[in-house]
């Protein structure tokens, strides 16, 4: 059994494959598919004029005048058959679900499960494609609008072929794992490490990032004024106000630094303890920026560090 449920917050869904694991997937929807849809046209017409050609010479010097109309006709038909079914059904095949269309813009045909294609799928996708969508031979324009509208409907993004098949079409490419942090200002590293940040939720950490990372883009007073508030409000949960002489930015840059270092030594206790149980599992590096800028008139948030995760299991 699968189920396909949304993330909240994400930009994907979850699936549950047959064996209960949960798989991010970013299903393909029909800007993406429609280009990819272009390449892979250009590639089969010029495949298909070249065989077209190829037959054509092949018949006329073996057959001479023998080569009748029939023959020729049979010789299309052949070639429209390698191009726009033998052709995709054996490329994906191959390719686990991508052809160069896909490959281009980074998308994969996967059956329900997310499991990878096999020859019985893409054999199907190609037929309907042959017959109802590309190049679409009963009733062009209609079933063109038909197959469209499934696409622009499905959740999923599946077109006809999709459907009849039992697969859709995902982005095998995810943003690259890298996230702006605020760094910790030198001067309150010492001072952060005392603070009692149990009341310090998800969300007004998240604000206080976002506020961060664009506090250059802000105008002043509009600036001064969403620290102030964002450094009041965190000042409450933590039960510590901002100290003297420290600009509200610079106090919520050391509370975020040290809310996340923190977080960091649980995750390094909990990937150690894996090792033990698990050796090889993986590991998870941090990489500092080369030192925070801090502006004498204390106005401009501190430049940021960069954090990157690596060496998940397969």
């Amino acid at each position: 059994m699968t189920v396909v449920a949304p993330v909240v917050g994400g930009r994907g869904e979850q699936l549950v494959n047959g064996e209960a694991v949960e798989v991010d997937v970013r299903h393909a929807r029909v800007g993406s598919r429609g280009l990819a849809l272009l390449l892979d046209m250009v590639v089969q017409v010029l495949l298909g004029l070249a065989l077209f050609l190829l037959t054509g010479a092949v018949s006329s010097a073996l057959l001479g005048a023998a080569a009748d109309q029939a023959l020729i006709d049979a010789l299309g038909t052949v070639s429209v058959l390698l191009v726009f079914v033998g052709y995709p059904t054996i490329v994906e095949t191959v390719t686990n679900g991508r052809s160069l269309g896909k490959r281009a813009m980074g998308l994969r045909v996967v059956r329900e499960d997310g499991g990878p294609i096999r020859v019985r799928h893409a054999l199907v996708r190609s037929l309907i494609g042959l017959a109802v969508e590309w190049p679409g031979l009963l009733f062009p324009p209609f079933t063109w609008a038909v197959a469209l509208t499934t696409m622009l409907f499905s959740p999923q993004g599946r077109r006809l072929g999709d459907l009849a098949a039992g697969t859709f079409v995902i982005h095998e490419r995810s943003p690259a794992p890298w996230g702006w942090v605020p760094a910790m200002p030198p001067q309150l590293a010492g001072w952060a490490q005392t603070l009692d940040l149990t009341n310090l939720d998800d969300d007004l950490a998240l604000a206080v990032r976002h506020y961060l990372a664009r506090a250059a883009e802000i105008r002043q007073p509009m600036n001064g004024r969403f620290a102030q508030s964002l450094a009041g409000e965190v000042s409450e949960r933590i039960a510590q106000p901002v100290p003297p002489g420290v600009p509200p930015w610079m106090f919520l840059s050391a509370v975020l630094a040290e809310r996340r270092r923190r977080a960091a030594d649980r995750v390094h206790a909990g990937r150690a303890l894996t090792q033990r149980i698990w050796p090889g599992f993986g590991r998870l590096e941090w990489t500092r920026a080369a030192g925070p800028t801090w502006d004498p008139a204390g106005t401009n948030p501190p430049l940021l560090g960069v954090v990157k995760e690596e060496g998940r299991p397969s």
